[in-house]
Protein backbone atom coordinates (compact mmCIF):
# COMPACT_ATOMS: atom_id res chain seq x y z
CA UNK A 1 0.00 0.00 0.00
CA UNK A 2 2.84 2.02 0.18
CA UNK A 3 3.66 4.64 -2.41
CA UNK A 4 6.00 3.63 -5.86
CA UNK A 5 8.98 5.89 -5.41
CA UNK A 6 8.09 7.77 -8.75
CA UNK A 7 4.53 7.88 -7.21
CA UNK A 8 3.77 11.46 -6.05
CA UNK A 9 2.16 10.87 -3.05
CA UNK A 10 5.58 10.49 -2.19
CA UNK A 11 6.37 13.75 -1.92
CA UNK A 12 3.90 14.98 0.65
CA UNK A 13 2.26 18.98 0.79
CA UNK A 14 -0.07 20.53 2.63
CA UNK A 15 -3.66 19.61 1.48
CA UNK A 16 -5.74 22.78 -0.42
CA UNK A 17 -7.50 25.87 1.38
CA UNK A 18 -10.74 23.54 1.22
CA UNK A 19 -9.20 21.36 3.90
CA UNK A 20 -10.78 21.20 7.30
CA UNK A 21 -8.73 23.09 10.10
CA UNK A 22 -5.46 21.68 11.61
CA UNK A 23 -6.57 18.97 13.94
CA UNK A 24 -2.73 18.31 15.45
CA UNK A 25 -1.24 21.45 17.23
CA UNK A 26 2.36 23.13 16.46
CA UNK A 27 3.25 20.61 20.14
CA UNK A 28 1.66 17.81 18.64
CA UNK A 29 3.05 17.58 15.62
CA UNK A 30 6.58 18.38 17.00
CA UNK A 31 6.09 15.50 19.32
CA UNK A 32 5.05 12.85 16.47
CA UNK A 33 7.81 14.10 14.66
CA UNK A 34 10.36 13.70 17.27
CA UNK A 35 8.85 10.26 18.03
CA UNK A 36 9.51 9.03 14.38
CA UNK A 37 13.37 9.95 14.92
CA UNK A 38 13.19 8.35 18.17
CA UNK A 39 12.07 4.95 17.15
CA UNK A 40 14.46 4.82 14.12
CA UNK A 41 17.52 6.28 16.74
CA UNK A 42 16.29 3.41 19.25
CA UNK A 43 16.71 0.60 17.00
CA UNK A 44 20.24 1.34 16.04
CA UNK A 45 20.95 1.66 20.39
CA UNK A 46 18.45 -1.72 21.04
CA UNK A 47 16.35 -0.01 23.34
CA UNK A 48 12.75 0.19 23.54
CA UNK A 49 10.86 3.66 23.67
CA UNK A 50 7.81 4.62 26.03
CA UNK A 51 5.29 2.83 25.45
CA UNK A 52 2.69 5.22 27.40
CA UNK A 53 0.83 7.54 25.40
CA UNK A 54 1.71 10.93 25.44
CA UNK A 55 -1.56 12.75 25.32
CA UNK A 56 -4.83 11.07 24.99
CA UNK A 57 -5.44 12.64 21.54
CA UNK A 58 -2.20 11.20 20.13
CA UNK A 59 -3.43 7.78 22.15
CA UNK A 60 -6.12 7.63 19.44
CA UNK A 61 -6.72 5.03 16.79
CA UNK A 62 -5.58 6.36 13.21
CA UNK A 63 -4.40 5.73 10.15
CA UNK A 64 -0.82 7.27 9.02
CA UNK A 65 1.81 7.61 6.64
CA UNK A 66 5.84 8.17 7.41
CA UNK A 67 7.45 8.72 4.32
CA UNK A 68 11.69 9.43 4.88
CA UNK A 69 13.87 11.43 2.86
CA UNK A 70 17.51 11.54 2.91
CA UNK A 71 18.94 14.84 1.32
CA UNK A 72 15.89 15.26 -0.08
CA UNK A 73 15.73 12.00 -1.89
CA UNK A 74 12.90 9.43 -0.75
CA UNK A 75 14.10 6.68 1.44
CA UNK A 76 11.46 4.85 2.44
CA UNK A 77 7.33 4.93 3.07
CA UNK A 78 5.46 2.96 5.21
CA UNK A 79 1.80 3.23 6.45
CA UNK A 80 -1.56 2.05 8.03
CA UNK A 81 -4.68 3.16 6.58
CA UNK A 82 -6.90 1.62 8.62
CA UNK A 83 -6.92 3.42 12.47
CA UNK A 84 -5.88 -0.24 13.69
CA UNK A 85 -3.56 1.22 16.54
CA UNK A 86 -3.04 4.76 18.61
CA UNK A 87 -1.50 7.20 16.52
CA UNK A 88 1.85 7.41 18.68
CA UNK A 89 2.38 3.91 18.25
CA UNK A 90 1.44 4.20 14.11
CA UNK A 91 3.90 6.62 13.89
CA UNK A 92 6.86 4.71 15.99
CA UNK A 93 6.17 1.25 14.09
CA UNK A 94 5.28 2.96 10.93
CA UNK A 95 8.92 5.46 11.15
CA UNK A 96 10.96 1.96 12.09
CA UNK A 97 9.34 0.33 8.87
CA UNK A 98 10.10 3.16 6.33
CA UNK A 99 13.28 2.97 7.47
CA UNK A 100 14.23 -0.48 7.76
CA UNK A 101 11.18 -2.88 5.96
CA UNK A 102 10.60 -0.83 2.65
CA UNK A 103 11.59 -3.66 0.27
CA UNK A 104 12.55 -1.18 -2.06
CA UNK A 105 15.47 0.40 -0.50
CA UNK A 106 17.92 -0.85 1.92
CA UNK A 107 17.78 -0.61 5.16
CA UNK A 108 18.74 2.69 6.27
CA UNK A 109 22.62 3.36 8.03
CA UNK A 110 22.94 4.88 11.45
CA UNK A 111 25.26 7.93 9.04
CA UNK A 112 21.92 8.33 7.05
CA UNK A 113 19.49 8.38 10.51
CA UNK A 114 21.03 11.58 11.56
CA UNK A 115 20.18 13.51 8.55
CA UNK A 116 16.31 11.83 7.59
CA UNK A 117 13.87 13.97 7.16
CA UNK A 118 10.66 13.12 8.35
CA UNK A 119 6.80 13.83 6.58
CA UNK A 120 3.84 12.40 8.23
CA UNK A 121 0.23 12.06 6.92
CA UNK A 122 -2.18 11.38 9.68
CA UNK A 123 -5.34 10.36 7.71
CA UNK A 124 -8.90 10.48 8.76
CA UNK A 125 -10.98 7.34 9.46
CA UNK A 126 -12.63 6.25 5.28
CA UNK A 127 -15.57 6.74 4.41
CA UNK A 128 -17.93 5.56 1.81
CA UNK A 129 -18.65 8.67 -0.37
CA UNK A 130 -20.61 8.84 -3.88
CA UNK A 131 -18.14 9.83 -6.67
CA UNK A 132 -19.79 13.22 -6.95
CA UNK A 133 -18.88 13.73 -3.71
CA UNK A 134 -15.28 13.46 -4.21
CA UNK A 135 -13.49 16.91 -3.80
CA UNK A 136 -9.77 17.02 -5.30
CA UNK A 137 -7.45 18.57 -2.93
CA UNK A 138 -9.25 17.65 -0.06
CA UNK A 139 -10.03 13.63 -0.24
CA UNK A 140 -8.38 10.71 -0.51
CA UNK A 141 -9.04 7.51 -1.51
CA UNK A 142 -9.39 3.98 -1.15
CA UNK A 143 -11.00 1.71 -3.79
CA UNK A 144 -11.81 -2.35 -3.18
CA UNK A 145 -12.72 -5.32 -4.81
CA UNK A 146 -12.07 -8.36 -3.44
CA UNK A 147 -8.69 -8.82 -3.02
CA UNK A 148 -7.87 -5.69 -4.46
CA UNK A 149 -6.78 -2.42 -3.29
CA UNK A 150 -5.31 0.81 -4.57
CA UNK A 151 -4.85 4.13 -2.39
CA UNK A 152 -3.97 7.52 -3.69
CA UNK A 153 -3.19 10.45 -1.12
CA UNK A 154 -5.45 14.03 -1.62
CA UNK A 155 -1.72 15.57 -2.95
CA UNK A 156 -2.38 13.43 -6.09
CA UNK A 157 -4.66 15.15 -8.17
CA UNK A 158 -3.78 18.15 -7.47
CA UNK A 159 0.13 17.54 -8.38
CA UNK A 160 -1.22 16.35 -11.50
CA UNK A 161 -4.03 18.58 -12.30
CA UNK A 162 -6.38 15.78 -12.38
CA UNK A 163 -10.74 15.82 -12.66
CA UNK A 164 -12.34 13.76 -10.70
CA UNK A 165 -12.77 11.39 -13.18
CA UNK A 166 -8.96 10.75 -13.82
CA UNK A 167 -8.69 10.50 -9.79
CA UNK A 168 -10.92 7.48 -9.42
CA UNK A 169 -9.53 5.92 -12.60
CA UNK A 170 -5.90 6.40 -11.43
CA UNK A 171 -7.05 4.74 -8.10
CA UNK A 172 -8.56 1.92 -9.94
CA UNK A 173 -5.38 0.94 -11.65
CA UNK A 174 -3.16 1.81 -8.76
CA UNK A 175 -5.57 -1.31 -6.87
CA UNK A 176 -4.76 -3.49 -10.24
CA UNK A 177 -8.35 -3.04 -11.23
CA UNK A 178 -10.12 -1.71 -14.79
CA UNK A 179 -9.97 2.21 -14.39
CA UNK A 180 -13.84 2.01 -14.74
CA UNK A 181 -14.32 -0.36 -11.88
CA UNK A 182 -15.45 2.80 -9.39
CA UNK A 183 -18.44 2.72 -11.09
CA UNK A 184 -18.83 -0.92 -11.99
CA UNK A 185 -18.85 -2.60 -8.19
CA UNK A 186 -16.10 -1.67 -6.67
CA UNK A 187 -15.97 -0.55 -2.95
CA UNK A 188 -15.14 3.65 -2.66
CA UNK A 189 -13.93 5.33 0.55
CA UNK A 190 -12.84 8.41 1.04
CA UNK A 191 -10.46 9.95 3.59
CA UNK A 192 -8.88 13.32 4.29
CA UNK A 193 -5.06 13.70 5.91
CA UNK A 194 -2.93 16.17 7.45
CA UNK A 195 0.50 16.41 6.24
CA UNK A 196 3.31 17.68 8.37
CA UNK A 197 7.30 17.40 8.12
CA UNK A 198 10.75 18.20 10.05
CA UNK A 199 11.35 21.72 9.18
CA UNK A 200 14.47 21.99 6.49
CA UNK A 201 16.98 24.57 6.68
CA UNK A 202 17.62 26.69 3.96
Amino acid sequence: MCPLPDDPSTRLTSLSSSAKPDEFSLEERALLLRLAHESIAATFERREISKVPPTAHLGQPRGAFTTLYYRKALRGCVGFVLPIKPLYLTVTETACGAAFEDSRFSPVTRDEAAELQVSLSVLSQPQQLQPDQIEIGRHGLLISLGPYRGLLLPQVPVEHEWDRTTFLEQTCRKAGLPPYAWHAGAKLEAFTAEVFADSVSS
